[in-house]
């Protein structure tokens, strides 16, 4: 069964999701962040079928997630790192580490930490904050429209304001 694509929706986050929302392509960005850069180290490090690993791999230099360059001292071999764009996920998977931490790890207990590198400190809570730096729940937030709202867009934000101010 094929997967329904969203990169035709309207939403960002939809089609952020169309990008990235496999597991697969997350946990092979993971290891990018953790210094893999060889096929064979995402493969034995994921445990990840060599076909489904060309494929993801494949997608994400097409998508420009990640780059293939050059593998010094290895002739006719290419390596894998991400680039900006690329790396601009990495407050992304820190956030699902800390939600992952929070309410799914084994026996309650977090298998790893982030530190900073160079204090060894673990790091903060990544959070929403307003511009006063008051941190903020979906509750404080809402939805208004933005320079590529289409008309249908319009029409949701503006019902859904309706019903969070209950006007409707």
């Amino acid at each position: 069964m094929r997967k329904k694509r969203f990169d035709g929706m309207n939403c960002t986050i939809a089609r952020a999701l169309d990008q990235v929302g496999d597991w697969w392509t997350l946990l092979i960005v993971r290891e990018a962040t953790q210094g893999a850069t060889r096929f064979d180290e995402f493969q034995s490090e994921l445990g990840i079928a060599r076909n489904i690993l060309t494929s993801r791999l494949e997608r994400l230099v097409e998508l420009g997630i990640m780059e293939r360059f050059p593998l010094e001292n290895r002739a006719n071999t290419d390596g894998y790192r991400l680039t900006r764009k690329g790396e601009d996920l990495y407050p992304l998977l820190v956030t699902l580490k800390q939600w992952g931490d929070r309410w799914v790890a084994p026996n309650g207990k977090p298998t790893t930490r982030l530190v900073t590198a160079d204090s060894g400190h673990v790091i903060q809570k990544i959070t929403v904050h307003g511009p006063d730096g008051k941190p903020l729940s979906f509750r404080d937030v809402r939805f208004v429209p933005g320079p590529g709202a289409t008309a249908n867009t319009l029409r949701v934000i503006e019902s859904r304001n309706h019903k969070v101010l209950g006007e409707g």
